[in-house]
């Protein structure tokens, strides 16, 4: 039996104890169309900047992010990551010097070599969005989130339009607006780079980012090729409560791995919503031969593991010990880490093909 979760860990709906940063289920798109081509912004030949519709010659850029203009009057020098997963690109395309806040810390750790630089920057919050005063007070003029749920205003968090009104340019990840949240895709990465590297003057480390990381999208694709794919079901554990993942970011990243997902948007349990809760039966029916389950740490990932195991030793997945672990923080959209998972899903999937150490 699959049943839609009361509350999934942050999908941009209330659950309790929020950890934005946590879960499988991470994270919420005309959504985030940055590309100069797609939506008409960009930068001349004479390095003058120019946004869609404006026209003015000023230095102004708009562009066109979750079906919402978004003006950007100069390049920002004040920015803030509301997500680990953003901090974590905005330091990668060398930003550090202009973040003036990060949040949602005590989601997800930060990449080891990327401690110290994060060390000196403000924490605005720890488990959740940070609250509007707390947001509006770092005095940013660029906020990069994940999701639309960032700038929830029932929850006490700064609305798109109290930033607007602050002068403040929000920018939701290309997987976060709501109506991309159903068909988001690795690739999706790709159009963030773009766009954030044209709005923050940062085109040319953006263009290095991607160029990795389709390397690497690319490098994975060859290995798993000529394998037969195995069956694949993405799970989220939340004490006792056990969710099934069959759309999204999540569902492309199992697939770009070469799994064959045993849930997937045709089912219609996943009609509306890419997470569903399932009672264990509904595994053990499908039998899939690994399961991948998404953590915020490691004492989540052993209390993961131990019920997986006890609940369905007879599965594929548990008799062949193939438990493949990803940090929540790396299905995010807007995230590096959606191309880490790939690989380390298809690594756990396909070992032999990785054999070479490369």
């Amino acid at each position: 039996m699959i049943r839609f979760p009361r509350s999934a860990p942050h999908t941009g709906r209330s659950r309790p104890r929020l950890r934005s940063g946590a879960g499988a289920v991470a994270g919420l798109g005309c959504l985030v169309v940055l590309t100069a081509t797609a939506c008409g912004s960009g930068v001349t030949e004479d390095g003058e900047r120019t946004g869609s519709g404006s026209g003015s010659g000023s230095g102004e850029t708009v562009l066109t992010n979750c079906a919402r203009d978004v003006s950007i009057p100069a390049v920002p020098e004040a920015i803030v990551g509301l997500n680990p997963a953003q901090t974590e690109l905005l330091l990668r395309l060398g930003l550090g010097d202009r973040i003036v806040g990060q949040a949602q810390t005590d989601t997800a750790p930060l990449p080891e070599e990327l401690r110290d630089e994060a060390a000196r920057i403000p924490v605005l919050s720890e488990d959740t969005p940070p609250s509007r005063e707390a947001l509006l007070n770092a005095d940013p003029d660029f906020v990069f989130a994940p999701t639309a749920y960032e700038f929830t205003a029932e929850q006490g968090f700064a609305s798109l339009e109290q930033l607007q009104d602050a002068g403040v340019a929000a920018w939701i990840a290309t997987g976060g607006c709501p109506e991309r949240r159903m068909t988001g895709t690795v690739d999706d990465l790709f159009t963030d780079l773009t766009g954030l590297g044209q709005a923050l003057d940062a085109e040319e480390a953006a263009g290095e980012l991607a160029e990795e990381a389709r390397t690497t999208l690319d490098d994975v694709a060859a290995r798993v090729s000529d394998g037969e794919p195995l069956t694949v079901a993405q799970v989220y554990l939340e004490g006792e409560t056990l969710s099934a993942i069959g759309a999204g970011i999540e569902y492309d990243i199992v697939r770009r791995a070469g799994g064959n997902n045993v849930f997937g948007p045709d089912d219609g349990a996943f009609a509306e919503f890419f997470a569903a809760q399932v009672n264990p039966e509904t595994i053990a029916e499908r039998a899939p031969q690994a399961l991948v389950f998404t953590v915020h740490d490691e004492e989540h990932e052993q209390a993961t593991r131990d019920y997986l195991t006890r609940t369905f030793p007879d599965i594929p997945a548990v008799r062949e010990d193939r438990l493949i672990a990803v940090s929540g923080a790396d299905v995010f959209p807007g995230s590096l880490g959606n191309v880490t998972a790939v690989r380390q899903i298809a690594q756990g999937l396909y070992p032999d093909a990785f054999r070479d150490g490369s």
